[in-house]
């Protein structure tokens, strides 16, 4: 064998850095979104906060004419289009670049529903869509600059306590020397958001830095303070012991309360396998014993902690609002979302005055604050699109409700559009549609088909609402089964399976026939 050398020439395909933010854009949520223009505004210093003034200005200097960077932006755009061409995932710039307004930006990504009504009202008012649904509120009028003297209306909601604040606060009043108070701190902030301590008191010692250590024994006291609060069931460690502390904060004169002790502290897998007869023999007792202390476990709480608010803060800000104008659905875009950032013109023109070079660290700034800009744009753009696309295919969902989704798959709206799937894919993961029937992630408008008796098709969505009514009007206390839910489905042509039921049943989160009974 020796040693050749050998030409050969190949094609492959390059994400340029502009591209690659573009099809990074695409893909956020409406938070991350703003969380990455707020960077921007901060390390950037071409970019400046747009409070919708000089708007002819800012756009004057994002088409300024210095021949490097327009340059490098047509070439840019030329790569987009290409690559729409060959299928690639960043596919959504097939449509020439159109202005969007940025005149609507949220400042924080925690939006309350009178900032979104205010913002819908700015919006209404400059479009001249005064038949709108939404209503002006009170904070309409309230100017929204960042100058931190507005009052948030978001401070004036009543915050629930949550679990690990309403036991800290019950501590308050326990008359404890330090190092009992720590150990029961640490307890409190061991607990899962159900109420139960899943970590081992070994695991626990190891989480505090105090002289001498913990002790196990120390936490063993901390532990059943807590368990003796004013919640019964809490720091528990298993559900037969969750179980064990509720019957136990009863008062000792309760029907079936000894036996349903027993039960719970031993026998609770039979109970769950509904083995009555078998729990009999082992405690000898009567069958109405047993019955009564059935029916009091059944009355515990296995997840107490759940009565308590969550410490987490999930916020959904919709992306686009759509609203019924003159029997015409409408889509737009949210004015809380829309970027409010231009380019700083005074800053920009110092640097034309310089002469630059456009390879300096300067140049490479001006040119990523307009890339940002304009990715914004279209990001914006495909969005809307095919926010527009999905509503005009579930037109009958917006008219009738959750039993009128027709079956969708990315693909159709890719077609229709001239975009690629996996565009579309990205335009739709994470962005949600504010709608009269409430708010919904795109996502939702694509169930998948299924077939009926007379050979058309129905969306899962469309059975899952049809399970629904059913449900709803069963007698309780002849509940309907999966088997008879999927034999009335067959009556109306839609042909489904028992397992396929039961699956929809459990993504409602309904449970089965016999848990929905009520005995009269």
């Amino acid at each position: 064998m020796h040693p050749t050398v050998e030409l050969r020439a190949k094609q492959s395909l390059t994400l340029t850095p502009r591209l690659q933010q573009s099809v990074r854009l695409l893909q956020l949520s409406s938070m991350e979104f703003a969380q990455e223009l707020r960077t921007a505004l901060d390390t950037n210093p071409f970019l400046e906060y747009d409070d919708g003034q000089n708007a002819e200005e800012s756009e004057a200097t994002l088409d300024t004419d210095e021949p490097h960077l327009a340059d490098q932006e047509a070439g840019a755009a030329g790569e987009l289009s290409g690559l729409e061409g060959m299928g690639d995932t960043a596919s959504s710039v097939s449509e020439p670049l159109t202005d969007l307004p940025y005149d609507g930006a949220s400042e924080s990504s925690e939006v309350s529903t009178e900032v979104l009504a205010d913002s819908m009202a700015d919006s209404a008012e400059r479009d001249s869509l005064n038949n709108a649904d939404f209503p002006v509120d009170p904070y309409a009028q309230r100017s929204n600059r960042n100058d931190g003297d507005d009052n948030d209306p978001t401070d004036w909601i009543h915050a629930k306590a949550t679990l690990r604040e309403h036991l800290h606060e019950s501590l308050r009043m326990c008359p404890l020397s330090s190092r009992d108070r720590i150990a029961a701190q640490l307890i409190v902030e061991g607990l899962d958001d159900d109420g139960y301590l899943r970590q081992s008191l070994e695991e626990l010692t190891e989480l505090v830095d105090i002289d001498p250590p913990l002790a196990e024994e120390e936490l063993h006291v901390a532990l059943t303070l807590i368990q003796r609060l004013d919640v019964p069931g809490l720091a528990a460690r298993s559900l037969s012991e969750c179980l064990s502390l509720q019957l136990q904060a009863l008062p000792a004169d309760t029907e079936g309360r000894a036996t349903a002790l027993t039960i719970v502290t031993h026998h609770l897998d039979r109970m769950a396998r509904r083995e009555l007869a078998e729990l009999q023999r082992q405690i000898g007792c009567s069958a109405d014993e047993i019955r009564v202390a059935c029916s009091l476990i059944r009355r515990l709480d296995p997840r107490p902690g759940d009565a308590f608010g969550r410490d987490e803060n999930n916020y959904i800000v919709p992306d686009v609002i759509v609203r019924q104008i003159k029997n015409r659905w409408v889509v737009q875009i949210n004015p809380a979302v829309q970027p409010r950032t231009r380019i700083h013109r005074m800053y920009a023109e110092m640097f034309a005055q310089s002469g630059g070079t456009s390879r300096s660290p300067l140049a490479q700034q001006l040119q990523e604050a307009r890339w940002l800009i304009r990715n914004a744009q279209q990001r914006f753009t495909t969005i809307q699109r095919v926010a527009e696309c999905i509503v005009a295919h579930q037109k009958a969902f917006f008219e009738y409700g959750e039993i009128a989704l027709k079956p969708m798959v990315l693909r159709d709206v890719a077609e229709e559009l001239g975009l690629h799937e996996s565009t579309v894919s990205r335009a739709t993961g994470n962005k949600y549609m504010a709608t009269s029937r409430g708010i919904f992630e795109f996502k939702h408008f694509f169930p998948r088909e299924l077939g009926t008796e007379s050979g058309g098709t129905c969306s899962s969505a469309a059975v899952r609402a049809l399970l629904k009514e059913m449900i709803a009007a069963e007698n309780t206390t002849s509940p309907l089964s999966d088997v008879t839910l999927a034999k009335l489905l067959a009556d109306q042509g839609v042909i489904v399976a028992r397992r396929t039921v039961a699956k929809y049943r459990r993504l409602m989160k309904v449970p089965p026939a016999e848990m929905r009974r009520h005995h009269a």
